[in-house]
């Protein structure tokens, strides 16, 4: 994959999904639909909340975020007051949940956020959060599915344990192409990237990049 398709400013090695407005690589797509119907014979409704995310779009996260204007979330998923912390702090604190832009996996075309709507309570909203596939939650049957059945089609889950960013259980991850992809993602690659754009923090979060990577990326 070129640097612009691992960084998110490409889409061209994408392709649709089914579903409006989602894209994948080709190989993740017939993977992931291959899942799908795996996952309908079972019962399930496995769809995507999010899947190709480009970097504009994650910067669009990252700097809400950073300036207070979205929601920021404890590791317990509490609200945060992003102006009442110093940027480093803000910096660790975003990259809980959310990416830096340019090292998110959903650049990459491999990953994608799943739930199934038919679990999902008449007049609830999707949050994407831990509670919700877990033991108790709307999608802890699909998730427990999931724990059975993903690796027969490549999938699996890149945050299924606490580290530096938080459990998400709804982040697949096709592994055939995206260990590669995090192979080749690197603080070099990355810095000349955002030094280019107007991502907030900036400057902080240039002398963290080896630090971030280690934490956030490596993990």
């Amino acid at each position: 994959m070129n640097t612009d398709c691992l960084l998110g400013l490409n889409d061209s090695h994408l392709v649709p999904l089914a579903e409006p407005g989602h894209r994948l690589q080709r190989d993740a797509r017939e993977a992931f639909v291959a899942m799908q119907a795996a996952a309908a014979d079972a019962g399930f409704s496995l769809v995507p909340a999010s899947s190709f995310r480009g970097f504009e779009r994650q910067l669009g996260i990252w700097n809400g975020k950073f300036e207070g204007s979205r929601p920021l979330l404890d590791a317990d998923s509490r609200p945060l007051n992003a102006l009442a912390l110093s940027e480093p702090e803000r910096i660790h604190a975003i990259l809980r949940w959310s990416a830096l832009p340019g090292t998110s996996r959903h650049h990459w075309g491999t990953d994608l956020d799943i739930y199934d709507p038919t679990l999902l309570p008449a007049g609830s909203k999707l949050q994407l959060e831990p509670w919700e596939y877990q033991q108790g939650g709307y999608f802890y049957p699909l998730s427990e599915w999931l724990q059975a059945n993903m690796s027969r089609f490549g999938f699996y889950l890149p945050y299924a344990r606490a580290g530096g960013v938080g459990v998400e259980p709804w982040h697949l991850s096709y592994r055939p192409l995206s260990a590669h992809y995090q192979r080749q993602l690197t603080p070099a690659l990355l810095a000349p990237a955002l030094n280019m754009q107007p991502v907030s923090g900036k400057s902080h979060i240039l002398t963290m990049l080896d630090e971030i990577f280690d934490r956030y990326i490596y993990q």
